[in-house]
């Protein structure tokens, strides 16, 4: 065996760990938001957005989609085993919430939806250091409207060059 070798397989397991960290993660946050009395109407919505310069087709997933009361949800999840380097939700930057956004707007006009009232939520999990240990619960927070469509806009450019 090869050091190339060994690296490969370590990774592949990294990313399987990665994915299943993930997979837990949803499962959890979705118990959690049926525990909050929220309706869940789909998990892993996965729409085409669009092509990137390469024409690459771009696929948007939202994580979890539900109603509290009268507004629908959009609510992407995050699930780390530890916050010591930053906390799960700045991973959500403004290229993810754009994405997230324009699937939310798809999935608003596919089911008719576009007048009804909605927003986007946060749901950040982390497992803590030593997961395997079912002792310790894992740490959630609901981060609710954490982002408008507003605060997407591109800024419109001013033929002013000053105010």
């Amino acid at each position: 065996m090869n050091a190339s070798s060994i690296k490969r397989s370590h990774s592949s397991t990294d990313v399987s760990r990665q994915l299943e960290l993930g997979r837990r993660g949803e499962e959890l946050a979705a118990a959690y938001l049926q525990r909050l009395g929220y309706k869940i109407v789909a998990t892993n919505f996965t729409l085409p957005v669009g092509r990137n310069r390469l024409g690459v087709p771009i696929n948007v997933e939202i994580d979890l989609v539900a109603y509290q009361g009268q507004t629908l949800c959009f609510i992407e999840v995050k699930s780390r085993a530890s916050d010591w380097f930053a906390p799960p939700q700045v991973n959500v930057d403004r290229r993810k919430q754009r994405q997230i956004a324009r699937a939310a707007r798809a999935y608003r006009r596919m089911f008719g939806l576009v007048g009804e009232p909605y927003r986007y939520d946060v749901i950040t999990i982390v497992f803590g250091e030593d997961d395997d240990d079912a002792s310790v619960a894992p740490e959630i927070e609901l981060l609710r409207s954490y982002w408008t469509e507003d605060q997407l806009r591109k800024r419109a450019w001013s033929d002013r060059y000053y105010d």
